[in-house]
């Protein structure tokens, strides 16, 4: 065994700059794969399987997906609004432990301004047991009577800079464009500490602050009307984006889905949420396929890499297997040691496949975050670890074979002949 060790590490190293490069290009395989599977694990997980600490949206009548992904995640547009009246009844429903409304319709350097109730704040809990907790001096937003005050998010903070007691002029719309900034401008009262979740990228101001928005037109009784200042806004007139609901149990969610969506044509219920956004990967389920075969063609190719690597040495090492025959060496055992070489440069990638798995994941990590408040954990175990690089070191024997049969059929008497 010592001699097949020092067979290995001395070809190892007369082929040094050779091995570097299939030992790279099986480690930027094996970190591939790892990392399509992580992403793909984890990012199914939080949007499908994840505590979003709301079980239901109530909102206006269209696609469940387009509901959710506006209100939970905020992303996409809003499908339009609902009448104030819808929810105050959906908060008085015995199947209800909790209802929140959102109005949506503007951002601040394109991150959502959201307005709703200060329940949000002292009642909601983000995922089980936690709830919203503030940075050193911040608070709730007042509303009773609105003020022109904000809550926003860690992530907001970290981007835009805005901190406790600074100023900002929303802008009309969910993109960000120059020319749609509102005359109100809002004082910064809280920053909330980091979730990890969609809620770090959003920014909060009393419902009646959306109501009251320059160019903003209610539509609740039918009517168009622009809210007045000093002058109260009839409940009639007032409308929603959304209702995010706590419910009582799963029957009571199963009970006002059908009510909701079955019987009525006002609105919308979208539950579970976790159903709901499985429809999203179902759609995209092709890309992930497209990765996964994309990941598994570039393990072939470093496999062939550790075959062509070793088999072009061949001829130059015929001599030295001829060798090691005439001292005595079995051609097993010459055998042996090209297939273990061949493991020894497929464990190497693998190995160093974890670091090139942390980079893709960290640099992927910060364009998810960015984009849509979820946080991948590089740390978090799935069993593509072991997989994957127990499948190189096979593979990349299995790719040693070749050579080694080559090597294996070395005839000593001719290779041991005076070279002219």
């Amino acid at each position: 065994m010592n001699g097949l060790l020092l067979i290995i590490s001395r070809s190892l190293r007369q082929h040094a700059l050779s091995t570097a490069v299939t030992v790279v290009s099986v480690a930027l395989a094996t970190g591939l794969l790892m990392s399509v599977f992580a992403i793909r694990k984890q990012t199914h997980d939080a949007f499908t399987g994840g505590d979003v600490g709301f079980d239901a949206v109530l909102g206006a009548r269209g696609s469940q997906l387009q509901l959710v992904l506006n209100t939970v995640f905020h992303l996409e547009t809003s499908p339009g609004n609902i009448p104030y009246q819808v929810y105050l009844d959906v908060k008085k429903d015995p199947r209800v432990t909790l209802a929140i409304p959102y109005a949506v319709g503007d951002n601040y350097r394109g991150y959502r301004i959201v307005g709703t109730t200060d329940e949000f704040f002292t009642r909601f809990e983000y995922q089980k047991g936690k709830k919203f907790q503030f940075q050193p001096g911040g608070r709730v937003f007042e509303t009773d009577p609105p003020r022109q005050e904000a809550v926003i998010g860690s992530f907001v903070a970290q981007k835009t800079g805005l901190k406790r007691g600074d100023t900002f002029n929303p802008y009309h719309g969910l993109y960000y464009d120059e020319t749609q900034r509102h005359e109100e401008e809002y004082v910064v009262v809280g920053v909330l500490e980091p979730t990890n979740t969609p809620n770090d990228r959003a920014i909060w101001i009393p419902l009646e602050g959306i109501y009251r928005m320059t160019g903003h037109y209610l539509r609740g009784a039918g009517r168009e009307v622009q809210a007045q200042p000093g002058v109260a806004i009839p409940d009639e007139d007032k409308e929603v984006s959304a209702v995010m609901l706590k419910l009582v149990s799963p029957q009571a969610g199963f009970t006002l889905l059908h009510q909701v969506n079955k019987q009525g044509t006002a609105a919308t219920l979208a539950w579970p949420i976790g159903s709901v956004m499985a429809e999203l990967f179902e759609k995209i389920g092709w890309l992930d396929r497209v990765l996964e075969l994309i990941a598994y063609l570039v393990v072939v190719v470093a496999a062939a890499s550790i075959l062509a690597s070793i088999y072009n040495t061949m001829n130059e090492r015929r001599r030295e297997f001829a060798i090691l025959r005439a001292l005595g060496a079995q051609r097993a055992t010459v055998f042996a040691a090209i297939v273990g070489e061949a493991k020894v440069i497929a464990a190497l990638g693998s190995l160093l496949g974890f670091g090139v798995y942390a980079a893709i994941l960290a640099a992927t990590s910060v364009v998810i975050r960015s984009q849509t408040g979820v946080v991948l954990d590089v740390f978090a175990w799935h069993p593509v670890f072991w997989i994957a690089p127990l499948g190189m070191i096979i593979l990349g024997a299995l790719a040693g074979v070749v050579p080694a049969l080559k090597a294996y059929g070395t005839d000593v008497a001719s290779n041991l002949a005076p070279q002219s």
